[in-house]
């Protein structure tokens, strides 16, 4: 079965719904982000900080306790399957585009690596390894420059007429 291309093969009704799934999945992507925003775990001192706790810190603004074995548990868990369905289903969809298959493998292929970087990391990072706050910003940042480009490939591909260029 030839899956390259197969994208543009679909009736319009069809590519219509794999947008609305897209653009559905990408509010809920970038809601997530946007509660990391939130409780200050965009730079490495506040990730370390946010499973870590900040008793010590005489001067931080929000007490912060560190996370219990059971609560990472639950944080790694949910996470590492909800974002293995989400990559799944994008990478699914890039596999049936017809962009550079080099391409298409890396953002197929690479946020699966993110993911369990990050939320290993993060469990290594409440074991005290704290330099891996850097590995799970690092890997943070590449699976999402990994969503934002998959899923706009998957967009730009559902509405270019076949063969015409990327």
């Amino acid at each position: 079965m030839q899956l390259h291309g197969l994208i543009h093969t679909f009736p319009k009704e069809i590519k219509v719904f794999i947008a609305a799934f897209v653009v559905v999945l990408s509010v809920g992507y970038y809601t997530g982000l946007l509660f990391v925003g939130e409780t200050s775990t965009t730079r490495p001192d506040g990730i370390e900080e946010n499973y870590l706790g900040n008793e010590e810190d005489e001067n931080a603004e929000v007490m912060k306790f560190k996370k219990g074995k059971r609560e990472m548990l639950t944080i790694i868990h949910t996470h590492i399957l909800s974002m293995s369905f989400i990559f799944f289903l994008l990478g699914s969809l890039l596999s049936i585009t017809s962009i550079n298959k080099k391409i298409k493998f890396f953002l197929m292929i690479e946020p699966f690596l993110s993911v369990l970087l990050t939320f290993g990391g993060i469990y290594f990072l409440w074991l005290q390894v704290s330099w891996m706050k850097y590995v799970v910003m690092l890997s943070g940042v590449l699976m999402t420059a990994s969503f934002t480009f998959g899923s706009l490939l998957v967009l730009f591909q559902l509405f270019k007429k076949k063969g015409s260029g990327l």
